[in-house]
């Protein structure tokens, strides 16, 4: 009769053994695919809102003042309560804040990047003034706007004069609000070159100025991604042909 042998107690830990070393080995590459979709997913969404905010110029108009059959365009304000809805404008036209949330409602976008996180805006008033607006160039001063690859926020510039920035805080999502408006992590928690680009008082900010922001290459402390629209995108886009009607 001929005995049947099973395996072990040691023979079937190394087994065990084996099969961690391998999950483990596949789950490193597994979590790198998935936030590589994810930081794909917020470009692609992040795309969107920049074709958004030229959509939002082009239908928003109102009639010059002074010079009869011309009309103005202008952009939306910033998000300050987290509503998805831009704020009100003062009397003079101007918003509350030039840096805030993204008025994701009023533009008809997603409202949080692919971690849960919201979008934090800014915008130039002399852009986003329904009063002066801009057609082919803008009406008042230069715009403040402008981007920095350091939170020095000093020479060289990365970006001057924009109309508006956009910030991802990304994959960690340090001190950003998330769709609840918890932050994560406080400010203090966070790099500076990220801080700079948070929606936080100016005074929680290196550079102290809520217009300046910072976008570079991608490293342990820093994640965000940054986009904007440039002055000239948006007259070519808005105003073709060197004008409006």
């Amino acid at each position: 009769m001929t005995r049947q042998r099973g395996f072990t107690l040691i023979e079937m830990a190394i087994v065990l053994v084996i099969i961690t070393i391998l999950i483990g080995g596949l789950a490193v590459p597994l979590s790198a695919q998935i936030q590589a979709r994810r930081i794909a997913e917020t470009r692609h969404d992040m795309e969107a809102i920049h074709d958004a905010l030229i959509g939002y110029a082009m239908s928003h108009t109102f009639p010059h003042p002074t010079l009869p059959g011309e009309v103005r365009h202008y952009l939306p304000c910033p998000d300050n309560n987290n509503d998805g809805l831009e704020d009100a404008r003062n009397a003079a036209g101007l918003c509350t804040d030039k840096r805030a949330g993204l008025p994701w409602i009023t533009l008809g976008v997603k409202g949080a990047d692919a971690w849960g996180n919201r979008y934090t805006y800014g915008v130039d008033r002399i852009y986003s003034n329904d009063q002066q607006g801009f057609n082919s160039t803008p009406t008042g001063t230069p715009a403040e706007l402008a981007i920095y690859p350091k939170a020095t926020c000093t020479a060289p510039v990365v970006m001057n004069d924009i109309p508006a920035v956009v910030v991802s805080h990304g994959p960690q999502g340090r001190g950003s609000l998330n769709m609840n408006g918890g932050t994560p992590l406080a400010p203090a928690n966070v790099a500076a070159d990220e801080r700079q680009n948070l929606n936080v008082a100016s005074g929680l900010l290196p550079c102290n100025l809520t217009t300046k922001f910072v976008s570079r290459t991608p490293t342990e402390d820093f994640d965000d991604l940054v986009i904007w629209l440039s002055s000239n995108e948006l007259f070519n886009r808005v105003c073709p042909a060197g004008g409006c009607p």
